[in-house]
């Protein structure tokens, strides 16, 4: 018998503090792949449009995954769900090594983005649900900063290309091993709570929809920086003249900027309300978005403006769902959750894509600017949006 959602408060702070380590273990694992990956497709003489859409397999995967995670969780149970995408990431990170190729590393990704999907899927919704309302900004982003810190450090493991191919891959599969451990020992067995839906699951999605379309767009435009900066960054930097080691350090600086500000954020969304940080957040960090090419080789230049604007859109995807929570009814956060998850994964995949391209045709600077754009435009079109509440 599984143990009720609403845990009692000596389990829940330990509950907690597991997912918290596991959703940093799935950021190492989007931070480091994304760019090593890259990387070495990039040394082997791949194109940068076919680089881009390689890397986008692994949100091809997230997005099957978002497809069919509401009713496996419901089947299955969070624990089980999330033990389950972990298994299938440590695996998935040994036969990188020992099965090279653009071909087999397409299909890897794909299995990459099943396995962080289901982690990310389960332990968000769990820690939405577990959180009090008037602390919902704080806790989410205590969430995302977990996230941040795993995102942030993964293009670290760069540096260990020096050690062989294999080594950032096998570091990261024994990450993933003592996460695993914690979860299948101290985790309870926990389900989400039994709602009786009078409606289908796609008219839950449209009601979702119809009620805080605002406030799901920024998973979209958090997965498209996400994807895109991680891919299309190393390969900008080189044609910009920096070397790896630099790629290596410059791009932790934009999920650093993120884990400085994700709390303030998310308190000061408590305080003053989450649309209006939201729009604050949006225009400023697409303006350091859009600045970025003026950089070009500097490197301080760079990285304050990764700095920046990492740390103001870095809140984005926790401040959404956030602001999602504050609009819908309980029975609807589920659904919110998948759509979030959805549209994270359609970023991450044209993402990378778009990116590929504009360096194919030789405009590097486009990648920022347009990423910049997207922000701005949301931020205003945020004076528009007014939440109604359903009866």
């Amino acid at each position: 018998m599984s143990d009720p959602l609403v845990l009692k408060r000596s389990n829940s702070k330990l509950n907690y503090f597991i997912l918290i380590t596991v959703i940093i273990a799935a950021g190492l694992s989007q931070g480091l792949l994304l760019p090593v990956l890259s990387i070495l497709l990039e040394q082997k003489g791949v194109s940068s449009s076919l680089n881009g859409l390689n890397a986008a397999a692994l949100y091809v995967g997230s997005f099957a995954m978002t497809l069919v995670a509401e009713r496996v969780l419901g089947a299955i149970g969070f624990k089980r769900l999330i033990a389950a995408g972990i298994s299938l990431v440590l695996v998935t990170l040994l036969l990188f090594p020992l099965l090279p190729g653009i071909k087999v590393w397409f299909i890897l990704r794909l299995l990459v983005g099943i396995g962080d999907s289901a982690i990310n899927y389960a332990a968000q919704l769990w820690v939405l649900l577990m959180a009090p309302a008037e602390h919902r900004g704080r806790n989410l982003s205590l969430y995302g900063m977990s996230y941040g810190l795993g995102f942030s450090l993964g293009p670290a493991g760069i540096s260990l290309l020096r050690f062989g191919e294999a080594a950032p891959f096998l570091i990261l599969a024994g990450l993933f091993m003592l996460a695993l451990l914690l979860v299948l020992f101290k985790l309870p067995n926990s389900r989400p709570d039994k709602v009786e839906h009078s409606e289908g699951q796609a008219r839950r999605f449209g009601r979702s929809y119809s009620l805080a379309w605002y406030a799901l767009i920024p998973a979209l435009l958090y997965g498209y920086m996400e994807a895109s900066l991680n891919s299309n960054f190393p390969v900008y930097g080189l044609r910009s003249g920096f070397n790896t080691d630099q790629i290596a350090t410059l791009l932790p600086f934009a999920g650093i900027g993120g884990l400085l500000l994700q709390l303030p954020l998310g308190l000061w969304s408590d305080r003053y309300g989450r649309k209006k940080i939201l729009i604050f957040a949006g225009t400023t960090g697409g303006l350091a978005f859009t600045l970025l090419p003026l950089g070009g080789g500097h490197f301080v230049f760079t990285l304050l403006l990764l700095l920046a604007a990492g740390g103001l859109v870095g809140s984005f995807f926790s401040l959404g769902l956030s602001y999602a929570a504050d609009i819908l009814p309980r029975n609807l956060l589920p659904a919110a959750n998948v759509v979030s998850s959805f549209h994270f994964s359609i970023g991450s995949i044209i993402g990378p894509g778009i990116g590929g391209l504009l360096l194919e045709f030789g405009w590097g600077s486009g990648v920022f600017v347009l990423l910049g754009g997207f922000y701005i435009l949301f931020g205003l079109t945020g004076l528009l949006f007014s939440p109604r509440q359903l009866n």
